[in-house]
């Protein structure tokens, strides 16, 4: 007897919200060829294509727009049963802190199911740049940080992985014609902001500070207008924006270090363990 795996409904669901297996692995915690196999044996299963590929993003095929409203039913009922009868083992309170860009592109999903399977631990999400958020005068609030670093010989502590640096803009404004750079930065301390400046002096290419802004989603909507290009990890581009390749004529930036820390007082708390390591496997 053959029965639909809740796994595999899970990711195609979220593949059809990305439009994109790649977005939707990041959000499920999956690796980029995992997620395709769970699809790949979700369509052998239904003996049908759920996916069409239209100008480089995937679309549900009318088969798979029949499923979706059904997987998601599917998933509903599944979550609200495992709420009902499983006890939740966590309980306590985690003061997390993490640049603005991973709380506003990545995090939002991963603090959900985290929330979803342990809804007794209270979160508190403070979002600031990494310089600040292990100033010592900020080291004693968090349970949890989550921070960037210039990529050195010598790993920070808490290293996860490296993430390339990479030139952003709006695919509807070009800078091609322009002959200074306008940049869309956060404030001084910013990593990004710092590499941007340094890597194009270094390259001796004129540039100007077009706007200023403290978060993602503001520096996201003044690129959208055209005002400017900035520079972001790549894992944590928006889908409205677009990476600016090569062609660009701009300055490789190198890498950055992903990072998570717990304070010395939290080693033992269950609660900060766990979200810690749900980050860390949600971001390899």
């Amino acid at each position: 007897m053959r029965n639909l795996p809740i796994d595999a409904l899970r990711t195609f669901v979220a593949v059809c919200d990305a439009d994109s297996v790649t977005i939707a692995a990041d959000h499920i915690g999956l690796s980029q060829p995992a997620t395709s196999l769970q699809i790949k044996r979700l369509e052998e299963l239904l003996e049908t294509r759920l996916f069409l590929r239209i100008k480089k993003r995937l679309k549900p095929s009318e088969a798979g727009l029949k499923l979706y409203p059904r997987a998601r039913t599917i998933l509903s009922l599944s979550d609200e049963i495992l709420n009902e009868f499983r006890q939740p083992e966590l309980q306590g309170h985690v003061c997390l802190g993490l640049p603005s860009e991973f709380a506003t592109t990545l995090l939002p999903t991963i603090l959900g199911r985290f929330s979803s399977s342990y809804p007794n631990v209270a979160l508190e999400v403070v979002c600031d740049l990494s310089r600040n958020l292990l100033s010592v005068f900020q080291q004693e609030r968090f349970d949890l940080t989550l921070s960037l670093h210039s990529q050195s010989s010598n790993r920070p502590m808490g290293y996860i992985k490296s993430d390339q640096l990479v030139w952003v803009g709006s695919p509807n404004h070009g800078t091609q014609n322009q002959k200074e750079i306008p940049l869309v930065l956060a404030q001084d301390g910013c990593i990004y902001r710092q590499k941007a400046i340094s890597q194009l002096n270094s390259a001796s290419r004129p540039w100007r500070l077009a706007h200023t802004n403290p978060d993602l989603s503001g520096i996201q909507a003044a690129i959208e207008a055209g005002l400017g290009v900035t520079v972001l990890a790549k894992s944590t581009v928006p889908a409205r924006l677009i990476i600016l390749e090569s062609e660009a004529n701009l300055p490789a930036l190198g890498s950055i270090d992903i990072c998570v820390t717990t304070r010395s007082s939290s080693n033992n708390d269950t609660a900060t363990t766990r979200l810690s390591e749900y980050i860390r496997h949600s971001l390899l």
